[in-house]
């Protein structure tokens, strides 16, 4: 039986909320339903709003230790979905998963040296390292016939020259929603390690997994790949807590983890917000559970929606099923329309939000990203109204 309530829309209006407050600014359109940033639009469950209520009742908010129980709760967590042993000394607080891989590329990648990354993919692994400036080197997936993706190893292979020193891994894929397998993990661990390349991965989308799905984390797949990598996590995506900054790093790797860690507690970077732990330790617990299986059901069944709305109403589009996230990488190829046609199909004829495909690197061209954790009644209306924008075409 369902415990928590999905269906009811929730006023975000005044709160700040970035997905609503700039549509104007980048969009050019105030009044547009947005779909895009990857948080939900469910209320954070009410076990963690009462844990952080709780502390703001005593109404002094100094420095802080982190709590004894906050570590744990993250370890036991992983081991328990990930069948990871991951030992308390390997972690540490970051502040945002984005800002921990611009602090690993300022670490570990000379200015004259290159990151490798794997388009279509999130756009701050580009945007990030170019910003700091370090070259990006481009990696793209192979797009299978029937509309997945693939890591193209013998790409990789004449890409990685000897200034390469990162690989940022998607891990699940975002916007492709991949949850890699084994034999590819251990195969890019293999790659990387031989060649002294550090894997930053990515799995910001691990508690995902969706349709019997299994999440592996990239260090636990071989040695080479506990050696090589750096792993960033939180519980912000699955719990709709991303304003509050839970994220954490896990290192295994005695060198990468002193050059890093010790980098971090220099700045003061490792250090959590007073309300971080009390979240975290509040999602990762057996009511956290509940929530988590009843949100991916709905997320499910959304998903399920779009495709079918779809298939039956909009032939030119094409909604891959993710195997994790609450993201739809909308194939869009069928429309016959260029990149400014597309985008104003989606944002002056359907007045809708999405992201654009090719912010997302090349093979992303003639994809929207959309975002379906979302009241069913929102994305009924999203989908109505994009059906109404492409009959006019």
């Amino acid at each position: 039986m369902q415990k928590y309530d999905f269906d009811t829309p929730v006023d975000r209006t005044g709160t700040g909320a970035l997905k609503y407050e700039v549509l104007q600014e980048r969009y050019g359109d105030s009044n547009l339903l947005p779909l895009w940033v990857a948080d939900m639009d469910f209320e954070t469950p009410s076990f963690i709003t009462d844990a952080l209520r709780k502390r703001l009742e005593h109404s002094l908010f100094g420095y802080t230790v982190e709590p004894s129980g906050y570590f744990d709760s993250i370890t036991e967590w992983i081991a328990t979905h990930h069948g990871w042993d991951v030992r308390r000394e390997w972690l540490s607080y970051i502040p945002g998963v984005v800002k921990g891989i611009g602090m690993a590329v300022n670490v570990f990648v000379k200015e004259d040296e290159k990151v490798i990354i794997q388009p279509p993919v999130y756009h701050p692994f580009r945007l990030t390292p170019l910003g700091n400036r370090r070259k990006v080197v481009m990696n793209p997936l192979h797009e299978n016939p029937d509309g997945t993706y693939s890591m193209d190893f013998d790409n990789l292979t004449q890409v990685a020259d000897d200034k390469c020193r990162m690989l940022i891994l998607s891990n699940p894929h975002n916007p492709a929603g991949i949850v890699w397998d084994r034999d590819t993990l251990r195969r890019l661990a293999e790659f990387c390690h031989s060649r002294g390349i550090i894997v930053i991965s990515d799995e910001i989308h691990c508690d995902m997994a969706l349709w019997g799905n299994r999440h592996i984390p990239f260090a636990s797949v071989s040695e080479e790949a506990a050696r090589c990598s750096i792993t960033f996590g939180a519980p912000s995506k699955t719990f709709n807590i991303a304003g509050i900054v839970s994220s954490y790093s896990i290192i295994p790797s005695d060198t990468l983890r002193a050059k890093f860690y010790e980098w971090l507690a220099a700045n003061e970077f490792n250090e959590p917000t007073l309300f971080a732990p009390i979240a975290t330790m509040a999602a990762f617990s057996p009511e956290g559970e509940q929530w988590r299986k009843e949100m991916l059901r709905y997320v499910e069944r959304n998903i399920d929606y779009v495709a079918d709305f779809c298939r039956k109403n909009i032939p030119g589009i094409v909604a891959l099923r993710p195997q994790a996230s609450f993201l739809v990488w909308l194939d869009c190829r069928g429309l016959g329309l260029d990149h400014d046609a597309l985008t104003g199909l989606f944002v002056r004829k359907a007045g809708l939000a999405l992201n654009d495909g090719e912010m997302f690197g090349p093979g992303g061209e003639g994809f929207m990203r959309l975002n379906v954790a979302a009241p069913r009644v929102i994305l009924e209306e999203a989908m109505q109204r994009l059906k109404s924008a492409v009959d006019t075409l």
